[in-house]
Order: C-alpha cells, then sequence, then structure tokens
C-alpha cells in the first residue's frame, strides 16, 4: 500500500500553492516573488539561543503596534501573513461545515489554507473594474464565515474601495469576519484601512516585513485586530512560532532607523515603478498595463507567451498570470534595480523591433483602448 493513501484526502487531491521558489527556474534576475531588491543591514546575536524565544516577543509587538498606531493586544507576530491566514480559517471555521469568501483573482494562499483545512471555499470574482462585488459578496454572507479581500490586491494592484469595505463591514456585523491583506501597504500608506478597527470588531488586517521591510527570507508577519480576536488566535498559534533571530532582526526594523530605511527605499521602489511604466507604455508589445499600487506591475501583453518565453531564455524570471480569471497575456514584473529594469525592456523593445509590433498585433492594441496614461478601460478584465 502506498504510504500517500493515508494521508487526508483533502491532501491527496490537493494543488499546492506555486511559490516563486516552488516554480524555480533557471535565471540571474529574479522577479517573480515581489522581493525587495536589496537585503537588509541588520544582524543577530546568538548569547539566547539555548532558550525558547518569547511565543509573542514583547519587543517585537510593542514596535509594531506603535508603527501601525493600535495597542499591543491587538498585534499578533506570526510566521509570515501566510500563518496569519491560516490562523484566521483554523480559529473560526469548523472543518466540513463552513466557507470563506474570495474575489479571484487573488492572492492564491487564501484558497489553499482553506483546502487544507477543509473548509470550503466561495469565489466572487472582481467586477468589470476589478472592485469586490459588493452586492454578490453582501448576498453570500449568510454561507461564509470569513471574507479575504487584498488590498492592494495581487496580484492587479488594485485597492480596495474604501466605501464599499464599510458598507460590507456595516452588513457583516454579527454575521462574519472581514479579512484585509495589507501585505504590500508601505508602498501607498494612506490607502490603510487600520483605523477601521476602532469601528468595527469584525474587521481584521494582515500584514507582512517581507516586502516594504525587505525581509522576506525571515518569515514575520502581523494580524491587527481587536484584542477578543487576538485573544482566539493565540490560542491557536504555536507555543514558540518566532524564532529569537527572526524576533531580533524584526525588532531592528522597526525601530526609527530601520523605519527610515524601509520609507527611504520606498521611496526609490515608487519612482523606478513609475520609471518603468512610463516606458511601458509606449512599447507596442504592450496592449494594458495595470493598477500599480504595490511593488509590481501587472502588463497584459499582446503576446504574453512569446513575452515570458524571451524573458525566461535570457535568465530574466517573471511571474506569469496568464492563465487566472480575465488575466489572458498578463504578466507580472516585481520593480528591481535599475539594471534589472533596463535588462526587462530590452528584451521588450527586442521583441516589439522582431515582429510583436507587426500592424496586425498594433492594430489588436489600439482596439483594446489603451487611454493615455497606458491604462486599458477597467472593462478589458
Amino acid at each position: 500500500m502506498s504510504i500517500a493513501k493515508l494521508a487526508r484526502r483533502v491532501v491527496r487531491a490537493l494543488t499546492p500553492y506555486q511559490s516563486a521558489r516552488r516554480i524555480g527556474g533557471n535565471g540571474h534576475v529574479w522577479l517573480n516573488a515581489n522581493e525587495a531588491p536589496r537585503a537588509t543591514p541588520f544582524s543577530v546575536e546568538s548569547s539566547k539561543f539555548n532558550r525558547y524565544p518569547e511565543c509573542q516577543p514583547t519587543q517585537v509587538v510593542d514596535g509594531y503596534a506603535a508603527y501601525a498606531g493600535v495597542n499591543a493586544d491587538q498585534v499578533l507576530v506570526s510566521r509570515g501573513a501566510d500563518e496569519a491566514i491560516e490562523l484566521l480559517i483554523r480559529t473560526f471555521c469548523e472543518a466540513g461545515e463552513d466557507q470563506i469568501l474570495i474575489c479571484p483573482p487573488t492572492y492564491g494562499m487564501y484558497a489553499i489554507s482553506a483546502e487544507t483545512c477543509g473548509v470550503g471555499i466561495v469565489e466572487q470574482p472582481l467586477t468589470a473594474d476589478r472592485q469586490p462585488d459588493w452586492p454578490a459578496i453582501r448576498d453570500a454572507l449568510s454561507e461564509v464565515k470569513l471574507v479575504f479581500l487584498c488590498s492592494p490586491n495581487n496580484p492587479t494592484g488594485d485597492l480596495v474601495g474604501r466605501d464599499g469595505l464599510i458598507a460590507l463591514l456595516e452588513a457583516a456585523r454579527d454575521r462574519a469576519i472581514v479579512v484585509v491583506d495589507e501585505a504590500y501597504i508601505e508602498f501607498c500608506p494612506a490607502a490603510s484601512v487600520v483605523d477601521l478597527l476602532a469601528r468595527f470588531p469584525n474587521l481584521v488586517v494582515t500584514r507582512t516585513l517581507s516586502k516594504a521591510f525587505a525581509l522576506a527570507g525571515i518569515r514575520c508577519g502581523f494580524t491587527l485586530a481587536t484584542p477578543e480576536v487576538i485573544a482566539l488566535l493565540a490560542k491557536v498559534i504555536a507555543p514558540y512560532p518566532i524564532a529569537d533571530p527572526v524576533a531580533q532582526i524584526a525588532a531592528q526594523a522597526l525601530t526609527p532607523v530601520g523605519l527610515a530605511l524601509m520609507q527611504e527605499r520606498v521611496l526609490e521602489l515608487n519612482a523606478q515603478k513609475a520609471a518603468l511604466k512610463s516606458t511601458l507604455i509606449e512599447l507596442p508589445c504592450v496592449r494594458e498595463i495595470f493598477e500599480d499600487k504595490g511593488n509590481f506591475i501587472l502588463v497584459r501583453f499582446v503576446d504574453g507567451a512569446r513575452v515570458f518565453a524571451a524573458m525566461k531564455a535570457a535568465g530574466i524570471i517573471l511571474r506569469d498570470f496568464s492563465t487566472k480569471p480575465g488575466l489572458g497575456d498578463s504578466i507580472r514584473i516585481t520593480v528591481g534595480y535599475q539594471d534589472e529594469m533596463d535588462a526587462v525592456l530590452d528584451i521588450l523593445r527586442g521583441l516589439s523591433v522582431d515582429g510583436i509590433s507587426a500592424d496586425s498585433l498594433t492594430a489588436q492594441k489600439g482596439s483594446a483602448g489603451k487611454t493615455p496614461t497606458g491604462t486599458a478601460p477597467a472593462s478589458r478584465l
């Protein structure tokens, strides 16, 4: 008998999340995981490695609470925001009974975590303007325990509309928890919804140090919620979820010096992103540029498969989203160093000269309704 037959049925049938490292690829320019292009200068000391770490390291909790503008009892530290997603499902959903709601195309781990926990999934696709379908979500509240929204959304880069979110939170009171994933919020901090935690006990916000803080390798994330929600999650989280070296580095990142470094790099990446976007707009092989509120740009090409293959052949690894709903020929480009962006643009210019810019394809691009700012009408999605 195969050992696999002893596994849960849902695990045997599960297709794992295709993370950047799981997909792999032979390249020297990695622009497929929305990582920061530069590492941080923090260090650790090992004098306490013989002791178990704190379950919730005080210095990290207090530092993040001050940074986010909430109280310490509203913060839970976890192994990345991915663990926070799974904790929420394990805490609030009964296996085999409850469901979560997601709005594809969006981050894949919401569905993977639900599947692994034996929890159902209700899919309510984004609207033509890439917003959550608020009326449809409200209609589904009787069927779901958790609603996951990503803002800025990965991979489309759009922000969740604040008015629609507030109306949903009102409708979901005492019925469902609304989770807003703010993994990329440092690139557009004014759009955060953390201030709504004071008004809505059914709102949860997840955050991470992986993106703007350039600490993807330490796996440190945060849940922001009411003290009641945090206390429930703390019952479920592993006894020692945050390794001491992780806590040391996270604490340094949340000091005034660490925060200033993060904000300086955000300014640099946002400027790099704007320059990349302004050049992409002019390329004949580009049909549509999506919203750009994160540290990435999703681009719909005239021939996405050809672009992806050419990049791969040159050792440039991007993320292909062409199989996702409404995202045919779309590829996500992480904003990296200037030379990395130049390498991407050189390939795209070469493809345009080599034939993607032929009259017939240029006509396709014109029929896509590209606006002067380089973004096609939302109805294209």
